[in-house]
């Protein structure tokens, strides 16, 4: 087996140390309480730092060590096939709205980059979404017309330096490839000389708002706040009205050097085979590392080891020089998707005045991260608000075509709910699957995650641990329920 080939840590997360920012250990009042370490979150308290507001973020872990610190750390306005879903579902200006607030997100990285005197290995290349079945060429040439009408320099083409013939691809010039997790830490450092106070390893178990916000961490202590913005992922307190809206999913990332007159220039995702993306990033002298994502799972519902597998052995036998790599990584990342596709960002239900969110960016969360820092800042502030502040608003209605999804969904989650098998998870009581391949009970429904080791949560939104009694890993026959559909 090569060098480092054991799953778990990131790339990003190698050779990136962070200074330990202490945990929450007196009670506090403040103006802005950012639950969240993430590019969301961040990006939201940086900006209101910025604005002259008090901001304390609170992270139950370590910031920028997350979903954002396992993400492939793309910066692009070009989603896969977005803008002709978006088109037919809402209207050509909600698409149109949707590539500003993207364009918008990276011209934002670039100067903050430039501020803040962060270097995050940011590099110009292509983005492109791309299929290999002829028969979904139609699907290809329909998202380059609606990105084109949405306002991006988008175009069909049938070539990429792809080592493979493409059936039709969107290509769309100019977009960033970049460090997260040095983009993070250095937005971190910034925001914490401007007085923005960081507090990690605290979990915030309660939310209430009445007059002012008050939250409870694990610990007992209490923080004030007039307003509260949850960037967790999923959501750590979530409406009725939002949840039944929200789904997760689960993607694996196998990555290795190769040589660099071999390495593919740009950035690339395909609908098929349950995703394939793949980008490269700055290694050595002679050398890019590639990254290749994929193999869409629900959390806990799958059998892992078995997808971990047929990514890697596709990337050996499509890349030149992958095989050969005597270092490997393998990692997973898990994100959120909303169910028209578009994330929530704002007021977390119609009943909330001071309690926002930001979620379901649906595998798009760098570029949609720094959009809802963005956005939120202007609610919290009551600044100007961008044009695209509705299109994003989760008090927004369902397009009817949806909801017959949504209804399918809560089905296979209410399926998790009546069988009998243990463990449950400590979030809402769903049944828990076992991840062979992380060692982890992971919920079908919500996304928590538990160390079999110890019980202990390895991400939200439960708070609570398993009982060590309840955590050990299960027969293989038992390890796996069906998935939400």
């Amino acid at each position: 087996m090569p060098a480092d080939a054991s799953f778990g840590t990131s790339y990003w997360m190698r050779g990136t140390p962070s200074p330990d920012r202490p945990a929450l250990t007196e009670d506090l009042s403040t103006d802005v309480v950012v639950i969240g370490g993430g590019i969301a979150g961040l990006c939201t308290a940086y900006e209101l730092v910025r604005a002259g507001r008090q901001v304390v973020l609170l992270e139950a872990g370590r910031i920028a060590g997350g979903v954002s610190g396992h993400t492939t750390g793309k910066l692009t306005a070009l989603h896969g096939l977005t803008y002709a879903r978006l088109r037919d579902t809402h209207d050509a200006l909600a698409a149109h709205r949707y590539a500003l607030a993207q364009r918008d997100a990276l011209d934002h990285v670039v100067r903050l980059c430039e501020e803040a005197g962060v270097d995050a290995e940011l590099e110009r290349a292509p983005a492109y979404t791309y299929v290999t079945d002829a028969r979904r060429a139609d699907e290809v040439r329909a998202e380059a017309a609606a990105a084109l009408d949405a306002g991006l320099d988008a175009a069909y083409v049938t070539e990429t330096d792809l080592p493979f013939p493409v059936a039709a691809a969107v290509r769309l010039d100019d977009q960033l490839l970049f460090h997260p997790r040095r983009f993070l830490l250095g937005l971190a450092d910034d925001f914490v000389a401007r007085g923005g106070t960081i507090h990690e390893h605290t979990t915030v178990t309660e939310l209430k708002e009445h007059a002012d916000c008050r939250l409870t961490t694990a610990s007992g202590h209490t923080v004030r706040a007039r307003d509260v913005v949850v960037a967790t992922n999923f959501p750590l307190t979530v409406h009725s009205s939002l949840l039944a809206r929200l789904a997760v999913r689960r993607e694996l990332v196998v990555a290795a050097p190769v040589p660099k007159d071999r390495a593919p220039q740009g950035m690339y995702v395909t609908p098929e085979d349950r995703t394939r993306s793949v980008r490269t990033a700055p290694y050595d002298d002679g050398h890019r590392l590639l990254m290749v994502t994929g193999e869409a799972f629900v959390p806990g519902t799958d059998h892992a080891g078995e997808r971990l597998e047929r990514l890697t052995g596709w990337a050996r036998r499509i890349f030149p020089g992958f095989a050969e790599a005597t270092t490997t990584y393998r990692w997973a990342a898990q994100d959120v998707r909303s169910a028209d596709h578009l994330p929530y960002v704002g007021h977390e239900h119609p009943d909330t005045q001071h309690v926002f969110v930001a979620t379901g960016f649906g595998g798009w969360g760098m570029s949609n991260g720094v959009m809802a820092g963005r956005l939120l800042a202007a609610h919290v502030t009551g600044g100007p608000r961008p044009d695209w502040t509705e299109l994003f608003d989760p008090r927004r209605h369902l397009p009817l075509r949806e909801f017959p999804d949504v209804v399918r969904a809560q089905a296979s989650v209410a399926r998790h709910y009546v069988v009998a098998r243990p463990p449950r998870c400590t979030h809402m009581g769903c049944e828990l699957g076992f991840n062979e391949l992380e060692d982890a009970w992971e919920c079908p429904c919500h996304g928590s995650r538990f160390a079999a080791a110890d019980g202990r949560v390895l991400q939200g939104p439960a708070t609570r641990p398993l009982q060590p009694s309840d955590a050990a890993p299960p027969s293989r026959e038992a390890a796996v329920p069906e998935p939400p559909q």
